[in-house]
């Protein structure tokens, strides 16, 4: 019989306290510990697709954000006064900061005890960050001439201009900061709050809204935006700003309001939370967390220190390769500085264009892939019933679900599953349904064989082969086609790697919970002897180290790319530049090393298997 005391059902949020029952007399009965054991290791919730779509959708605001820092952030900073050089060591904050901050707000979240969420806070705070510093860096010569009394038709240099090179430097670096920590925050929120069987899907959502992200961004840059929200601001720079800003608030907030995380206060205490927070012990904390990295992680994050040594030169450098191409012909010796401007200006927004085309292509295949992938991981459901379709966890995080069962219905469910499976009150209530005919369909475009690490392998060969058809590109239109095939190893970029990580943090979560959950059922008092493994499968900092062998080699392309430039770079007026291109063949080399331990990596679940 259902409970009927609904504040009852708190407790089911618990993995630790048992399944409880009203009786005949109306006392509530506690259900034996091992009953709750087994019927909780028989089902895991499935969430709805508009549940995982609010999840990620913080996730698209924060990439709009990106987008206007990638598209227009050069451009401002030039515009500013400030030199190649100086605008080369203010891109270093990306990957600096990246190195250092998502996994610092990883520990950091991973020990919170906020009764509202782990992650949230880390994502308000991040996303508020986010808002100011983009403002401030917008209207840094309009603060900078209000702070120093100057007329507004202020002649801008001397000091006004070093004081205004000197806050938009800082700022950039504050934005980056920012940035990192919000979306660290929000990598380790889409974690706790899908179920392992689900994340795949989950972050293929998240795919999806960095893609829209990516093209909404691409959109707003490439138009006269003064022209039509001139109330924003009077240049293209700050009216971008303050839509990014809008986009990140409102989308992180949706996230925050509707997502409900499961509370940190609830969950048995930590080694780590006593641990001390200090600088030493946070390089520490993290070089004892790389070390004790589950095995496919540590496989994706060397996958991903080679990939994104090949995506770097390719997301700063391929609209100076696209412009290239276009102002070859055109550049004859004689002409002015105007007019080699004006030609450049041009160049730009093709290479621009070619982006906006790519992000289209990125996000069509954000949404056609994962229909077309084999899924790693299904929901784990009675072996005994074939009817209990929808599984459900009493322990996992609440928040926009489908309704669930009662322990009582559970255990009935459970128990008739066993001699028949045509009277199942759950069968009969609905609330669990079998496979709708849509979703029998979708599953027919599947592609037998192609697992989610086979489509990233051959995702990272299509990039090689994009990078080394340079060799034979003469025109813009065939770099503008090269760009957009492109856009599919870029999907697969934001999808796979995450999916990889995020489902086996889930998983080995899951195991650990199931430990102790007999643990407690046979000894209340036995001493947990596994806190090592508990460390290491904290989410916060786990996808903080991911994002480390994403950044850091970014620091060394860099490098990289400013021998090849040192080398083989042309002025500006002389045509047959080539060194942006050798810069993308070096990148496709070290992404044919990531295609090579990719190739070699096991399927996720085999390590399951072996056990």
């Amino acid at each position: 019989m259902p409970r009927s005391n609904p504040a009852l059902d708190i407790d089911e949020q618990s993995p630790l306290i048992g399944a409880e029952e009203t009786s005949e007399n109306g006392d509530v009965e506690e259900r034996p510990l091992s009953e709750a054991i087994d019927l909780e290791d028989s089902f895991v919730e499935s969430k709805s697709s508009w549940y995982l779509a609010l999840l990620t959708l913080s996730i698209g605001g924060l990439q709009i954000v990106w987008s206007v820092e990638l598209s227009n952030g050069s451009p401002y900073l030039l515009s500013l006064g400030m030199s190649k050089a100086l605008v080369a060591f203010v891109w270093l904050a990306g990957p600096l900061t990246g190195v250092l901050v998502q996994p610092y707000i990883g520990i950091l979240s991973d020990r919170s005890r906020i009764s509202w969420g782990k992650r949230k806070p880390f994502m308000v705070a991040g996303a508020v960050g986010t808002v100011i510093t983009s403002i401030t860096l917008s209207y840094a010569k309009d603060i900078i001439r209000v702070l120093g009394g100057l007329a507004k038709d202020a002649t801008y240099d001397g000091g006004y201009k070093t004081a205004t090179i000197i806050l938009a430097t800082i700022m950039m670096w504050c934005l980056d900061f920012a940035i990192n920590a919000v979306q660290a925050a929000i990598r380790a929120f889409i974690v706790d709050n899908a179920p392992s069987h689900q994340q795949e899907s989950a972050n293929a959502w998240a795919s999806r809204m960095t893609g829209i992200g990516n093209v909404l961004g691409y959109i707003f840059g490439y138009l006269n935006l003064p022209q039509y929200m001139s109330f924003f601001g009077n240049t293209q720079f700050k009216v971008l700003c303050v839509i990014a800003s809008i986009a990140v608030s409102v989308t992180v907030l949706i996230s925050v309001l509707f997502i409900k995380e499961r509370n940190p206060q609830l969950d048995p205490p930590s080694r780590s939370d006593h641990k001390s927070s200090g600088f030493l012990s946070f390089f520490k904390d993290v070089f004892l967390s790389i070390k004790r990295l589950p095995p496919q992680t540590k496989t994706v994050c060397k996958i991903q220190f080679f990939h994104w040594m090949g995506w770097f030169p390719f997301l700063f450098y391929i609209t100076t390769y696209i412009g290239q191409l276009y102002v070859n012909p055109y550049l004859k010796p004689g002409l002015s500085d105007d007019e080699v401007n004006q030609l450049w200006d041009k160049a730009t927004r093709i290479g621009t264009l070619a982006l906006l085309i790519y992000a289209i292509t990125s996000f069509a295949s954000n949404l056609i892939l994962p229909f077309l992938v084999v899924p790693t991981y299904v929901a784990q459901t009675s072996p005994s019933s074939t009817e209990i379709t929808r599984p459900i966890t009493p322990s996992s995080p609440v928040g926009i679900r489908e309704r669930t069962a009662s322990w009582g219905e559970l255990a009935m469910a459970h128990n008739r599953a066993l001699s028949t499976s045509s009277n199942s009150p759950l069968a009969k209530s609905g609330s669990l349904k079998s496979p709708s005919l849509l979703h029998r369909w979708l599953e027919r475009l599947q592609i037998p064989g192609l697992t989610l690490r086979r489509a990233w392998l051959l995702s990272q060969l299509l990039f090689s082969l994009c990078t080394f058809s340079t060799f034979f590109i003469s025109t813009p239109q065939a770099a503008t086609v090269m760009t957009a095939l492109i856009g599919i190893t870029w999907s697969l970029t934001l999808w796979a790697p995450f999916a990889l990580i995020s489902a086996e943090i889930s998983r080995r979560d899951e195991r650990r919970r199931h430990r102790d959950r007999q643990r407690l059922m046979n000894d209340p008092d036995e001493e947990d002897g596994d806190g090592d493994e508990e460390e290491e499968d904290k989410a916060g900092i786990i996808l903080g180290i991911h994002n480390v062998a994403v950044s850091s080699p970014q620091v060394l392309a860099t490098i990289v790319c400013s021998l090849v430039f040192k080398l083989l770079q042309k002025p500006r007026n002389v045509p047959g530049d080539v060194s942006v291109g050798w810069t993308l063949r070096l990148g496709g080399l070290a992404t044919l090393i990531s295609a090579f331990i990719t190739w070699r990596m096991k399927e996720a679940g085999d390590e399951d298997l072996n056990k």
